[in-house]
């Protein structure tokens, strides 16, 4: 397989180093991407080089995943306005081991296989690294012009705030990272974005000077929506990896809210589906687009991948509890935090329980709190069959709001219409 021509139909390769196609070819290759500890989880602007790691060992080479316990310490300035904060070695080792867990989901470790993943992390061989051995072992092969020509560091230089010797130093700290996984495992390639392309240049640098050796290099587009706005964020923060950060629920739903533009490169970047197929898909979605095609099945593929198929099942179902109303057995089957993911946005009214525990007609209780702006509005609307609870249809003005349509105890789903829902919690 040419990893080269499979990322390249994807639209998953930007700046390349001549001859890393040849060396692919050629033979088994081991090439690794690092990752910086600034959190506990992966988040979804790190899936583009997880899965280059994918794609490396589908193709047969062998993939290095390098978690930065040093460099987490420094923090990478590429194309960052402000100086990272400095994490403390608790906070490091913490988002180490959840950034370890997370990999080994996704990568192969089977030691019997000859391209079996493995993990490295470069406090490994910089804590026996002295201050005074780096710079005369190291820092004499790189000059200073060499790295102020790097346009993450000339950019930084020409902004208001400057950069600091500590995160001037983080480029030939990487930089020896591939230096140190040349010699001791010898690792050819290094990818990752291209805003890396600079701090990976220095690596295949030092090792032509300082070990007479030839290694290789690319990098991938940073990913970008087409409207302009950041890749990866929502009003709510990033899209994390972790169920606990990001419900497996909102993480369907991220992928489901795709653009149409967006959904097309999307389709070919985050998921593994072939090139006949994802053209396919691609004519179908543009002859029918109300329908999505493309954006259900990102968002399956993706939730799949990432969580379980069940948990894509749950989303699916999720999703349709808002828009269906033969949902009611759904909604009573919902824990009180998946009943929360799926209410995420609607508008909540909390109320005693002891008002509950007294009950009150439900002509009433809308009014009361709001939920229509006076009695006759809501009488009108019940009586018309536009008012549910729980999914339920409301039958009769007689209705009784009451403790026995507690979800969880807690909250009763009131819906005004088609569309707007308010979810009543009890304190």
């Amino acid at each position: 397989m040419n990893l080269i021509e499979e990322l390249r139909w994807r639209g998953m390769v930007q700046d390349m180093m001549p001859g890393t196609e040849e060396q692919l070819l050629k033979e088994m290759t081991t090439a690794y991407v690092g990752f910086d500890p600034t959190a506990d989880s992966l988040h979804i602007g790190h899936l583009v080089p997880v899965l280059l790691l994918v794609h490396l060992q589908k193709a047969g080479h062998k993939p290095l995943a390098l978690v930065g316990g040093a460099t987490g310490m420094v923090g990478d300035p590429s194309f960052k306005a402000d100086e990272r904060k400095m994490l403390d070695l608790d906070t490091i080792q913490r988002n180490l081991d959840g950034m370890k867990a997370q990999l080994q989901r996704f990568l192969d470790f089977d030691t019997t296989k000859p391209n079996a993943a493995e993990m490295v992390n470069n406090i490994d061989w910089f804590r026996n690294i002295s201050f005074l051995d780096f710079i005369r072992e190291t820092g004499k092969h790189i000059t200073v012009n060499y790295m102020m020509s790097k346009d993450s560091v000339r950019k930084r230089l020409e902004g208001d705030n400057g950069m600091s010797f500590t995160e001037f130093t983080y480029q030939l700290i990487q930089g020896y990272d591939f230096f140190h996984l040349y010699t001791a495992k010898n690792c050819k390639l290094q990818m990752g974005g291209s805003d890396q392309w600079g701090n990976i240049v220095t690596g295949t640098e030092l090792i032509r000077r300082k070990a007479g050796g030839e290694a290789f290099a690319f990098t991938c587009p940073l990913i970008k929506k087409a409207d302009g706005t950041k890749f990866g964020k929502t009003e709510a923060g990033a899209v994390w990896l972790d169920p606990k950060r990001t419900s497996p629920y909102a993480f369907y739903q991220f992928w489901l809210n795709t653009s149409d533009i967006d959904a097309e490169s999307y389709i070919k970047i985050f998921t593994f589906l072939e090139e006949t197929t994802i053209s396919e898909l691609i004519t179908q979605h543009r002859a029918a687009p109300e329908q999505r095609l493309l954006q259900k099945r990102l968002a399956k593929e993706l939730t799949c991948f990432i969580h379980s198929e069940k948990d894509y099942e749950f989303a699916v179902k999720a999703s349709e509890l808002l828009f269906r109303n033969d949902t009611a057995e759904v909604l009573q089957s919902l824990t009180e935090a998946q009943l929360l993911d799926v209410m995420e946005g609607v508008p909540q009214v909390e109320i005693s329980m002891s008002e509950l525990e007294t009950g009150k007609d439900v002509v009433s209780f809308l009014a009361e709190h709001g939920i229509f702006p006076s009695k006759s509005e809501a009488r009108k609307n019940v009586q018309g069959g536009g008012v549910s609870i729980n999914k339920n249809k409301v039958g009769s003005i007689e209705q009784l709001v009451d403790t026995s349509l507690l979800l969880n105890g807690k909250y009763i789903l009131f819906q005004k219409g088609k569309k707007n829902y308010y979810l009543v919690k009890t304190i």
